[in-house]
């Protein structure tokens, strides 16, 4: 079965955005994001808290590691002391409190165990784990080690995961060439992994099925479809889309419509992707703005 994602107008949060004189009370949701500092301001962190400031979800964050990068390349990755990333999401859980969290980048495997142990220590809910092992070009980002731990220790406890071709390859060990590569990756990594829902996620793929994702939770297999955005500037597509699903849940949304929602978030917000730098620019979280800048 195909469910088609058709893009939806965000009026409504713009109005929010510029209607602020309302009351903001302690119930405004909460999502947490655990993942790494991107200095271009287009991945990571800074995705995050832009997509979680779009969806009205007040943001809070746990760096893992910081980066010196640009549109072009990745020039330096500092890993934060694992005692340090524990402190920031303790800090923030305690006092806070959390309806959703997502993770990201945790760079190795002291992070990604000690992240997993605060997971379940504090009974953080909603958990959607983006699975940063590998890029969207293919090249591995964290060493076997981390891979076992965060196949053992973390994904277990997420209700959902959002692993890229190369990711699903890994974790399934299947190649995926084939919408019916993908379909059996997914159903392997459920049952394998024990995650309530994954999401292989087709941005790596080639022709017909850039793009095209496929949902897996143990009952229902659909692919899910979108408009394709001809843009070089899709830097952050997987970390907005795994902050927007988290932003959704948090606001009380159920997993499948949480899942619908960001893909039409992300596939919109391509439409309006920065033409920034050199390189890869990101995509355009605050489109509305956008349009407003533009007269649109």
């Amino acid at each position: 079965m195909f469910s088609e994602i058709k893009s939806e107008s965000y009026s409504t949060n713009l109005l929010i955005f510029i209607n602020m004189n309302t009351e903001i009370n302690s119930r405004i949701p909460v999502a947490l994001t655990i993942a790494g500092s991107d200095s271009g301001g287009g991945a990571g962190i800074q995705a995050d808290l832009r997509t979680f400031a779009f969806h009205c979800v007040h943001g809070t964050s746990a760096i893992t590691c910081v980066t010196a990068q640009n549109t072009l390349e990745v020039r330096r990755v500092d890993a934060m002391p694992t005692e340090a990333v524990v402190a920031q999401i303790q800090a923030v859980v305690e006092d806070i409190g959390v309806q959703a969290a997502k993770t990201g980048m945790l760079l190795n495997q002291e992070i990604i165990f000690a992240v997993a142990q605060q997971v379940e220590a504090l009974q953080i809910e909603n958990l959607v784990v983006d699975p940063v092992m590998v890029s969207r070009r293919g090249a591995q980002l964290i060493d076997d080690d981390a891979v076992k731990t965060l196949c053992h220790d973390l994904i277990p406890k997420a209700v959902i995961i959002t692993p890229n071709r190369y990711e699903a390859q890994i974790l399934s060990g299947l190649q995926i060439n084939s919408l019916e590569d993908m379909q059996a990756a997914a159903e392997i990594i459920h049952k394998t992994l024990r995650t309530k829902a994954v999401l292989v996620k087709g941005g790596g793929m080639q022709g017909n099925l850039r793009g095209v994702d496929i949902w897996f939770d143990g009952n229902k297999l659909e692919v899910l479809t979108c408009q394709q955005v001809e843009t070089k500037n899709t830097h952050g597509t997987g970390c907005t889309l795994s902050a927007a699903i988290a932003a959704n849940l948090a606001k009380g949304k159920d997993l499948w419509q949480a899942v619908q929602q960001a893909k039409d978030y992300v596939t919109t917000a391509l439409s309006y992707a920065l033409d920034i730098g050199e390189g890869q620019g990101p995509v355009g979280h605050f489109f509305p703005l956008w349009r407003l800048g533009n007269g649109d």
